[in-house]
């Protein structure tokens, strides 16, 4: 298998890494570069690529890495890989850069039920240091007066409007949207799909079918084509031997004949697919589960919390039969009016979120506001926000014990 590698993604990463190992006259160039864009884009593989074809060393971090039990641990791990890669352009005398994969997913703050650690304070507060003084990153008990060699750092991420500001300011980080035309979508697809030799014309038309779909949706296409093969070896070795068969075997490993790729039999399996996702979307059991707990907490007594006074919390009995609220106008269809009873009936926070369509392709909502047991301060809010928000998408999200039990968008942007 062949692999694409974009040529604005190829451009944008190595006049960033270039730039930041040459000495330019007056010129202060960005340690860091933030690749964010939505997911299953390819970004990490789009840097591996890169990486291969320039030749560098790289050295990996994730968001796993960027919390710990121990304060100052991630911090002080940042320090080491990035001192580690210095090591790696001395000893081999090749370029190197710190990769952190998924950046936001450790150190972002998504909403304001995110837990904001002492860590991820540090973790910003290092990059933001190392950023600034890229040549003097020390490791915490110990000093060298030998300048540290000056390393790129690139994060990838899907929202960084999540981390802390001053960290993504210009000074500091250099931003790159990847979002794949039709050119680079066509040119990865068809490098997927080369060795099975599937027509460029096939290729266009597969990725014109499934315009919406991220460039992971192609490789677990190509992976689903070998199911009914996999499913005639374990019908025919049988279920209880293929283990032994597969695992430890002293016989040679099983053998695939080519699967069916016809564009029609290629769309055929991709709009399968696609069903699931959508039932993945749309299908919502827990409202189902939680069904006959609001049955059986009509008419009972519940305790919600009220607006803090003084530092303390007040609680006062509420009956859930209070929480009916009723539209000022036609602009909440009756669906909706009834949603957002059930919600807070059920004892549950209302959010009430808006994006625009660029930011919708990335899932990056913004909190519009927060409601817990008055419906008709609820619906007068809903009703607000979808006057001022008519050309972005609106939706309300159901709360229980900092969970999302629930999210449907009310409106959607005419085009």
């Amino acid at each position: 298998m062949s692999y694409y590698i974009s040529p604005r993604f190829l451009d944008k990463l190595s006049v960033h890494i270039t730039k930041n190992f040459l000495s330019l006259p007056n010129v202060k160039a960005p340690l860091i570069l933030g690749i964010h864009g939505r997911k299953g884009e390819g970004k990490s593989f789009q840097c591996d690529l890169v990486f291969e074809r320039m030749g560098i060393e790289a050295v990996y971090m994730s968001a796993g890495e960027l919390e710990s039990p121990d304060a100052g641990d991630p911090a002080r791990l940042i320090r080491l890989r990035y001192r580690e890669a210095g090591e790696y352009v001395k000893v081999r005398g090749k370029m190197a850069v710190l990769l952190i994969n998924d950046f936001d997913a450790g150190a972002g703050r998504v909403d304001q039920f995110t837990q904001y650690t002492v860590n991820t304070q540090l973790v910003h507060g290092t990059l933001m240091n190392i950023a600034d003084n890229p040549t003097n990153v020390q490791l915490p008990g110990s000093y060298d007066s030998e300048p540290t060699q000056r390393i790129p750092i690139i994060l990838t991420g899907n929202d960084f409007s999540t981390l802390y500001a001053p960290l993504t300011r210009d000074g500091r980080m250099d931003k790159f949207f990847w979002e794949p035309d039709r050119a680079d979508r066509v040119g990865i697809v068809a490098g997927i799909f080369e060795v099975d030799q599937v027509a460029k014309s096939d290729i266009e038309k597969l990725v014109d079918q499934f315009p919406d779909q991220a460039i992971d949706f192609y490789g677990a296409l190509r992976s689903r084509l070998y199911d009914e093969q996999i499913r005639r070896l374990i019908e025919d070795v049988g279920i209880d031997r293929i283990s032994q068969r597969v695992v430890n075997s002293n016989d040679r490993p099983p053998e695939f004949r080519k699967p069916d790729f016809s564009l029609s039999h290629l769309i055929e399996v991709g709009t399968a697919m696609v069903r699931e996702q959508k039932r993945l979307q749309e299908l919502r059991l827990v409202e189902e589960y939680n069904q006959t707990v609001h049955n059986r907490g009509l008419g009972e007594i519940k305790i919600a919390p009220q607006p803090v006074h003084n530092g303390a919390t007040v609680a006062e009995p509420v009956r859930v039969s209070s929480y009916n609220g009723q539209p000022s106008s036609n602009r909440l269809t009756p669906e909706i009016v009834s949603e957002v009873n059930r919600i807070l009936g059920q004892g549950q926070r209302l959010g009430i979120e808006v994006v625009d369509a660029r930011r919708f392709r990335t899932n990056s909502w913004n909190c519009y506001g927060m409601f817990e047991g008055d419906g008709a301060a609820a619906i007068s809010a809903l009703e607000s926000c979808l006057d001022e928000n008519q050309k972005n998408y609106v939706r309300i999200v159901g709360i229980r014990d900092r969970q999302r039990v629930i999210e449907t968008i009310v409106h959607r942007p005419s085009h």
